[in-house]
């Protein structure tokens, strides 16, 4: 792998963006300064499935509260597709439960209710690591779509996925065996959960690639699907959660604008990648993506996924909508820290809290 810095060639003559893996300042061990009560997890284990404690309740936003009312990945893990498939839309309108299921519980399995224009139909979102797909594959995805004529379309995501439209309920459970036939999921594609993992690309055939990210984002999107079975540590976010890993200078994975991107880089000698936390772009608010301060081995990218979502899922706040992304979190702490001073970067000041989740952590190059 070449050694990265700030002046990395370019073998072409064409403007391009820069990738900067140079040594950043590295943090020091410090004290939190956070409230110790502010550390206690919001979140607690309970016959399989993360339910926010009941003493952290009080002002929570509606979609907190569907989330309690009724676990949405049972309706994968446990089958609860199958009967509500069974229902006609009348039936399932009729009662609160099974109309939350529809319009809010099924996107944890990557359906969309399109109620307002297209009542009873469906837009399901895949999970395609990296936006790969096989012949195979997409002939599979076309013969869903061709089945409901001028209904069934097809749109390609910014975040290199598929979303298929004009889906009807009954077919939803034929649908998803299909999926799992050719090797394909829909699930935790939607709402509090990790959404697509962006690579390259050109992944494979970019002449100017420092890594192919396809090993990475497949190993990112199977660890948090639990391999297409459904993985109940990671569907009680506090929002959605966006990771991407970088295959080259050009930045087509847009790390800045995700909470957690993976940006290459060596550390003696070792192949590894320095960490951007706390990315993303909404109508309220833009917030780019800042430096962790540690670099992970290739070995580690699992790790360290596991203990950022594990921080985030504990801590985030599940009020207001528009402030629960991990950048808010992330503010929060970092006010709190007063004990930290410069010339530690912003989320470096919660590497102390993230640590404690994984030794597998080290300092950046």
């Amino acid at each position: 792998m070449p050694q990265l810095s700030h002046t990395v060639p370019s073998s072409s003559a064409r403007p391009r963006t820069r990738l900067f893996a140079g040594p950043p300042t590295v943090a020091q061990p410090v004290e939190t300064g956070v409230d110790a009560g502010r550390l206690e997890p919001r979140v607690e284990e309970k016959d399989g499935y993360y339910v926010l404690k009941e003493r952290f309740r009080q002002g929570i936003n509606p979609q907190e509260k569907v989330k309690i009312e009724k676990e949405p990945m049972k309706l994968f893990m446990e089958n609860g597709i199958e009967e509500l498939a069974k229902l006609s839309m009348e039936e399932i309108d009729k009662e609160k439960s099974t109309k939350d299921d529809i319009d809010v519980r099924l996107k944890w399995l990557g359906l969309f209710h399109r109620r307002k224009n297209q009542y009873g139909r469906f837009m399901m979102r895949l999970k395609l690591p990296n936006g790969v797909t096989t012949s195979e594959q997409t002939r599979y995805l076309a013969s869903v779509i061709r089945k409901y004529g001028k209904d069934g379309c097809a749109d390609v995501t910014t975040r290199q996925n598929w979303q298929i439209r004009g889906v009807v309920l009954p077919d939803v459970p034929e649908i998803l065996r299909g999926l799992a036939e050719v090797g394909l999921t829909s699930l935790q594609s939607g709402m509090d959960n990790v959404r697509n993992p962006v690579g390259n690309p050109l992944a494979g055939i970019d002449p100017d690639e420092i890594v192919d990210t396809r090993p990475y984002t497949n190993l990112l999107s199977q660890f948090i699907t639990a391999n297409s079975r459904g993985n109940p540590a990671f569907t009680n976010l506090p929002r959605k959660w966006n990771v991407c890993v970088v295959g080259s200078h050009d930045l087509y994975e847009h790390p800045h604008i995700n909470d957690l991107a993976y940006m290459p880089a060596m550390k003696d000698g070792r192949f590894g990648f320095n960490l951007l936390v706390g990315g993303f772009f909404s109508p309220k608010r833009c917030a780019e993506a800042v430096p962790l301060d540690a670099w992970v081995s290739a070995d580690g990218v699992l790790p360290a996924c596991k203990a950022i979502l594990e921080a985030y899922r504990d801590l985030g706040t599940r009020g207001n909508r528009q402030k629960t992304r991990m950048m808010w979190l992330i503010d929060e702490l970092v006010s709190n820290h007063s004990s930290f001073s410069a010339p530690l970067t912003p989320f470096s000041k919660l590497i102390t809290l993230i640590t404690d989740l994984s030794d597998q952590i080290g300092n950046s190059v």
